[in-house]
């Protein structure tokens, strides 16, 4: 179960923006667009889940994934981010540790974000990584805003 610290966190929120910068000056970008599209969902007794996709996604041309061609699986697999698992909050940090995900490669990491709850009812959450097969850093900063009930 999350700590009492949890309690802002506890609902539906909607992204607003995925931003990320780069430590050697190179331009932000947004790794599902500008417009992409998500929710991170947080339960009381501490369990997470966060889906995001690019915006405007084409449907597959088969009713099943399975059998679609595997130029559009790979493309749906490029525009949607979603993992999911239990949460605690540690001071101004959210843990998740990850029990299922898209990246298969996640699953058993713990993913470590920095909260900061915004005046105007937003939740910005940010982590540092590098690029991969690089030493040029990273910041991630993914806005969201509580979902109206």
């Amino acid at each position: 179960m999350a700590d009492g610290q949890s309690g802002g966190l506890v609902g539906a929120w909607h992204l607003v923006r995925w931003q990320v910068t780069y430590g050697d000056g190179r331009p932000p970008t947004h790794p599902l667009g500008e417009d992409a599209t998500g929710i991170i969902a947080y339960t009381p007794d501490g369990w997470m889940n966060a889906s995001m996709a690019r915006a405007g996604r084409r449907p597959l041309s088969s009713e099943s994934a399975r059998t679609a061609p595997a130029e559009e699986r790979l493309a749906a697999f490029d525009s949607f981010f979603s993992y999911g698992g239990r949460y605690r909050v540690e001071g101004i940090h959210v843990i998740h540790s990850v029990t299922i995900a898209h990246n298969p490669s996640m699953v058993g990491t713990e993913q470590r974000r920095r909260m900061e709850f915004g005046a105007d009812g937003t939740l910005t959450l940010a982590a540092d990584d590098t690029v991969p097969g690089s030493s040029v850093a990273r910041h991630h900063r993914l806005t969201w805003r509580r979902e109206s009930r």
